[in-house]
């Protein structure tokens, strides 16, 4: 089985669900949640797992909590001056 995102004109619709119900045996839709909530979640997920795997392989330099949380109230510091 292969899953496919399918877009359909508004105008479309019924037609294209009494098409998808005519032959259930061998169409199955699935309303996905992910998409519905954030349209961009494949593509966002696809990013971090490349940026986990730089990560991993020791492309990307990673700064400790510490020098993080140093690095934002020093920047903080220079918007009060």
């Amino acid at each position: 089985m292969q899953t496919l995102t399918v877009q359909v004109q508004d105008s479309f619709m019924q037609e294209f669900l009494n098409f998808v119900q005519n032959r259930q045996e061998s169409i199955h839709i699935e309303k996905d949640y992910n998409l519905e909530h954030d349209p961009y979640f494949y593509r966002r997920q696809r990013e971090l797992y490349r940026i986990r795997d730089e990560i991993k392989l020791g492309k990307i330099q990673m700064i400790s909590n510490d020098d993080f949380w140093d690095d934002i109230d020093n920047f903080v510091e220079t918007l009060v001056k």
